[in-house]
């Protein structure tokens, strides 16, 4: 295995391109890779997009026009640690732009791929050894879609 980790490879039905200049869009530390095109011997149309490879903040990503055999599902997500709100609020709205707000910080984007939008703030309230306060917090995460950082504060006080 070479040292440069691992690639997650994508499956979409046609659009992997549109798909991968859409999240380099999004993410500020993100380039384009290499665009493979199919050739005269196919099985594509001559010229059409095979892969596209792309990076997202450090992570390396293949998007491949596999056809429509797989779709994406929540059993696989990727997760956005956010420092502050408004990092939450940009995540949340570039993503989640004609796709599909689920709950608790996730959301479908609009290629059907899913996305936790989650402060880091999150994880220390819901495992904090206070069981009181984590379950104030956890509940508090419940009951939201997108997450708000104050308004979990204020539960995982007590206020």
């Amino acid at each position: 295995m070479t040292t440069d980790g691992f690639t997650t490879c994508l499956w979409f039905d046609g659009q992997a391109e549109e798909a991968a200049n859409h999240y380099i869009s999004i993410f500020k530390d993100s380039k384009l890779g290499r665009v493979v095109r199919y050739t005269e011997a196919g099985p594509g149309p001559a010229g059409s997009v095979v892969t596209v490879e792309f990076e997202l903040n450090g992570q390396k990503f293949v998007a491949l026009n596999g056809g429509p055999e797989f779709t994406f599902n929540e059993a696989i997500s990727f997760q956005i640690d956010c420092d502050d709100q408004d990092e939450v609020d940009y995540y949340w709205s570039r993503l989640s732009e004609g796709g599909q707000e689920v709950a608790c910080g996730w959301l479908k984007d609009k290629y059907g791929v899913s996305w936790q939008v989650v402060p880091a703030v999150l994880i220390d309230m819901v495992s904090d050894p206070d069981p009181e306060k984590a379950k104030r917090a956890t509940e508090a995460m419940l009951a939201m879609t997108k997450l708000d950082i104050a308004a979990l504060q204020r539960a995982y006080a007590g206020k």
